[in-house]
């Protein structure tokens, strides 16, 4: 990596087939490899100086799990990934996380589309999965959460969106918080007055924010339910107080979920079931849940769609299923001013991420 001013090149495609190596000619996202080359600068990227990397949780807790906790092992896997790959995309999950930095150079060709300059601090809002990324150093791992410090350069395309870091909160708060931002919006969305919502993984960083975001929505004649698989988890949610019953359970049984979630709502089904965990197989769970011409939205990176498509199929459920697209119009902001709106979710998540 270079401290110079980077080679400026013309004709740069505005998704970023031009830092596609493998497969030429494809997509940013499924390519197995991206040209990570920071001494040049299409007329329509933008470069930015990463400070902090947060991994997506499906990934970072495969990668956690595969080095044993060990955090050198855990960094030299991500280095790893990048190296091979030009971005950071679990080849297992086959998902990324976002990036915060700072903006390096803005290209010409941008000019009218975009307001930013150098110095201005922004988060990504699309997938590592397809950023061209280059690490010079990882400086180490925030604990408990899935943030890698770092010292880096990552390109953005004409068609990606990102958000500049609001002054009223913490950066790395801020960080944290967009990247599950499409979690909360979507379910602002779905939800509706009155309704059954359930929300798998309730006490995670989304589940939380579903969960503040359906009650606020479902009113006091809908019925929020959390599930969580530990007593701890369990707890914290009902220490937050946005779900009308917690529920004990694993999410991988599905019979288990379907029995408690009858049983807590006096024999409803939820209108909307909202799917958060970083784990595979609570497919069934989630379409067990859900009520006739109900809603599952799948946010978890974990999901398998052939196991979610012939599961709903194989036990005669006619619901839609949403895949967890992370984003939505005006997520960000719906998502941040969360934080702004309930004192008692900054506070936690201040003591945990700021």
């Amino acid at each position: 990596m270079t401290n110079a001013s980077p080679e400026l090149r013309k004709d740069g495609n505005p998704f970023g087939s031009h830092r596609v190596l493998e497969p030429k000619g494809g997509l940013p996202q499924p390519a197995l490899r991206l040209d990570n080359c920071m001494d040049y600068l299409y007329d329509n990227e933008l470069l930015v100086d990463v400070d902090t990397l947060n991994i997506d949780s499906a990934s970072f807790t495969q990668i956690k799990a595969e080095a044993g906790g060990d955090e050198e092992k855990i960094k030299a896997k991500i280095l790893a990934i990048v190296g091979e790959r030009g971005k950071m995309q679990n080849p297992v999950t086959g998902s990324g996380g976002m990036f915060f930095g700072h903006v390096a150079a803005v290209g010409p060709g941008l000019k009218g589309k975009t307001d930013l300059k150098p110095g201005d601090k922004i988060a990504s809002l699309v997938s590592l999965s397809l950023t061209p990324l280059k690490i010079e150093k990882i400086f180490g791992l925030k604990k408990g959460t899935e943030q890698v410090s770092v010292q880096a350069k990552a390109i953005l395309f004409e068609s990606g969106i990102y958000a500049k870091i609001p002054t009223d909160i913490p950066e790395k708060l801020a960080l944290a918080i967009l990247d599950v931002a499409g979690a909360p919006a979507q379910t602002a969305k779905l939800v509706r007055p009155n309704q059954v919502v359930a929300i798998i993984g309730a006490g995670g960083k989304s589940g939380l924010l579903c969960a503040y975001e359906a009650s606020k929505i479902a009113g006091v004649a809908g019925i929020v339910v959390g599930l969580e698989y530990s007593k701890e988890a369990c707890d914290k949610v009902k220490e937050f107080g946005f779900c009308d019953h917690v529920i004990q359970a694993n999410a991988t049984d599905a019979l288990d979920c379907h029995a408690k979630l009858l049983a807590a709502t006096g024999g409803k089904l939820a209108d909307v079931v909202i799917n958060c965990v970083n784990i595979p197989n609570t497919e069934m769970a989630s379409i067990l849940m859900c009520a006739h011409e109900g809603t599952v939205y799948f946010f978890s990176m974990a999901t398998s769609f052939t196991k979610a498509a012939l599961g709903a199929e194989g036990v005669g459920k006619d619901i839609v299923m949403l895949v967890g697209n992370g984003y939505t119009r005006h997520h960000a902001e719906t998502t941040l001013n969360i934080l702004r709106e309930s004192p008692v979710i900054r506070k936690a998540y201040e003591k945990l991420y700021a």
